[in-house]
């Protein structure tokens, strides 16, 4: 008696056009097919005449898997079917692992197939660009406390997941505990996918973000594909970036310095104790934090609504065309690349000349007299503080007298004496968008970086910062 075989093949999610011609080879050429029985509808049409159809209800796959062995060790030609790929939660490992326990001198073929995640991933756009795994809530052969586990891995990892079995008519809170987890270190935003009866008559499919993802919409016949810290949403699309268009207009890729400052953002923004604020806001907040790697600035930091997007916008409308600085230091910090593209002039009046002279004659600071030339020649400039709070004083006494109209103020100074005030000081003046360290907290280096912030503000959306690194 000659040798059978069988073939575990994946049919794909359960659309005729998502099987391969090899699986359909293999079903036209069976003397047997053993399978699911909800599946039979995908392949009944294939089988040719006088095939055996051995199907069984769901939870059968052992008894699947002895009765195609019995078959095969009789001599017949054996399709063993399975959903989408019969290696990814398929019958594939069950079937190897019998031959080893049965000693059965059989030959095992197996023939992939597209697995529901790939199908569910196409119909939502292209969510698993960059690197992806796949995790699987049913509790039925795997403990839960490891389920959890590769769950917290996953998210912490930044890894597009792709979540299969999500939820039973037994099984409910194990999709909340999924969203709770990642909720730990993803933020709200973050993109969400999930498709339902993929690739079938009955399919459903809906784009939303991790904040207002409801399990409730799920069932058992649902992929959900949750996105990493670069996923996005454009278009009804939902996108992971590979890395191709990490710089506009034709420019080069990414060289290391941005690719560290990238993965430090990435890195900033899964720690930040309260991630869901608006990008206007989170923008300086990550370039504050990753300048001085202190988390505090999410309490120190103020902006007015919107000041950093309205700053950009003002460059780009030529209404920003010079920075103005106390010191030297936060001048050398402003990325020189940046203020080139934009036409931007960053001045220091500090060792002019004529300001030695304005201090020794009006009994002022350096840095105050700085201001009061700068003021005369530039005076609706953006001006940035990240040391003298005698300087922001100063500012702001001219603000009051109206010789003064900064299209904005970052004020940054750091120290003990006059600092808290100065602040206070600035912060009455509504018509001036305004970036602010609060309290003692501050710094040239920390001003530069609220500066580049706003230089950036179109590499925001997509949190890739350093392009003039």
């Amino acid at each position: 008696m000659s040798k059978g075989k069988i073939t575990v093949a994946g049919i794909g999610p359960g659309s005729a056009e998502d099987m391969t011609s090899a699986v359909l080879n293999a079903v036209r050429e069976a003397d047997v097919v053993v399978g699911y029985k909800y599946y039979f509808q995908f392949i009944t049409s294939y089988l040719r005449e006088g095939a055996q159809c051995i199907d069984t209800g769901m939870k059968k796959e052992r008894d699947r898997a002895v009765q195609a062995f019995e078959f095969a060790e009789s001599g017949k030609n054996v399709v063993v079917i399975s959903s989408g790929d019969a290696g990814i939660y398929g019958m594939v490992p069950l079937v190897y692992e019998m031959k080893k326990e049965r000693k059965a001198d059989i030959e095992i073929v197996s023939l992939p197939g597209i697995s529901a995640f790939q199908k569910a991933a196409a119909l939502l756009g292209a969510p698993i660009g960059h690197d992806f795994c796949v995790i699987s809530l049913s509790d039925l052969m795997t403990p839960w406390r490891t389920i959890e586990k590769r769950i917290v891995a996953a998210a912490e990892a930044d890894f597009v997941t792709a979540v299969y079995n999500p939820k039973s008519n037994g099984r409910y809170w194990e999709l909340y505990r999924l969203k709770e987890l990642f909720l730990k270190v993803r933020t709200g935003r973050t993109p969400v996918g999930y498709v339902r009866q993929a690739g079938r008559p009955e399919q459903e499919m809906k784009l939303t973000c991790l904040k207002d993802f409801n399990p409730e919409d799920v069932d058992m016949f649902t992929i959900v594909v949750i996105g990493n810290s670069q996923s996005y949403e454009w278009n009804g699309h939902f996108i992971t970036p590979r890395g191709y268009y990490r710089e506009k207009n034709g420019e080069k890729g990414t060289n290391i310095g941005q690719e560290i400052m990238m993965e430090s953002f990435a890195t900033i923004n899964r720690e930040l104790h309260n991630p869901d604020i608006p990008v206007s806001r989170k923008w300086p907040l990550l370039h504050a934090i990753h300048t001085t790697a202190d988390f505090e600035m999410e309490k120190w930091l103020y902006t007015d609504e919107n000041a950093v997007p309205n700053l950009y916008q003002a460059i780009l409308d030529g209404r920003l065309t010079t920075i103005v600085t106390d010191v030297t230091m936060a001048a050398s910090g402003i990325r020189k690349a940046a203020c080139q593209r934009y036409g931007i002039e960053v001045k220091c009046y500090l060792h002019d000349e004529r300001v030695a002279e304005m201090a020794k004659a009006q009994n002022i600071t350096r840095t105050q007299a700085g201001i009061r030339l700068a003021v005369e020649e530039h005076p609706d400039a953006l001006f940035v503080f990240g040391n003298a709070p005698t300087a922001l004083m100063e500012l702001c006494d001219l603000m009051r007298k109206h010789k003064a109209t900064p299209v904005g103020v970052v004020a940054a100074p750091v120290g003990f004496v006059h600092v808290c005030e100065s602040k206070h000081m600035v912060k009455t003046f509504p018509n001036t968008e305004k970036i602010i360290i609060e309290g003692r907290k501050g710094g040239s280096n920390v001003a530069a970086t609220l500066v580049n912030s706003i230089l950036a503000y179109d590499d925001a959306k997509q949190l890739k910062p350093g392009r003039d690194v």
